[in-house]
């Protein structure tokens, strides 16, 4: 059952809750569900590594608004990457989706994700998870409580383990920042990344 009340709370509060969650899109193509294994937390205007960091725009917007919706991205060019957003309206937090087990619509999810060599790859990691989702950049600021999503929250909490973000530049993701959250041996979990900068020639 979807509570809207549970969003309202701080994403670092949040994102460890949200580990074991089931979320479902359908499409005219069918439905893929995938269970959450691994997110990160980023708290709005107080966390450097967060598309809020310096405030609202067009941009972050849906980060602004009511909690329980669905922000999306476009990185490095080419990735769309999703978050739930968190906090009351006019406090701009967010959980990174990073990984997850694709537990219904696997056929499908294969069909988009023709390059994953096994199952627990089809959504290892937050692009490949909103490839095997079928979410589209157009999607932000969808009600995750209303079709075409269901996002199902677990019984209880489950054990989880914590760390820096990945991939993160600057402070944000650094050990002062252990907002990434994951299921221990999961295999659909992604290895830990240190953000590189790029070198100038």
């Amino acid at each position: 059952m979807f509570d809207r009340q549970f969003f309202e709370a701080p994403s670092i509060e949040v994102a460890p809750l949200l580990l074991g969650a089931i979320l479902s899109h359908t499409t005219l193509e069918g439905t893929v569900a995938v269970r959450l294994t691994e997110v990160e937390a980023y708290l709005g205007e107080r966390d450097p590594g967060s598309h809020a960091y310096r405030g609202p725009g067009k941009r972050n917007a849906v980060m602004y608004g009511e909690p329980g919706h669905l922000y999306t991205y476009f990185t490095y060019g080419m990735h769309v990457c999703a978050n739930v957003t968190c906090s009351p309206a006019g406090t701009a937090t967010a959980v990174l989706m990073r990984g997850g087990d694709v537990i219904n619509g696997v056929d499908l999810a294969r069909a988009r994700r023709t390059t994953s060599k096994t199952d627990a790859d089809l959504a290892r990691g937050p692009a490949r998870l909103v490839v095997a989702l079928g979410i589209t950049l157009g999607e932000g600021g969808a009600d995750l409580a209303s079709p075409p999503f269901e996002l199902s929250l677990p019984q209880h909490p489950l054990p989880f383990a914590t760390g820096p973000r990945t991939g993160v530049s600057g402070a944000g993701g650094s050990d002062d920042y252990p907002w990434r959250f994951w299921l221990p041996g999961e295999r659909s979990v992604s290895p830990y990344k240190a953000h590189v900068p790029k070198k100038r020639v």
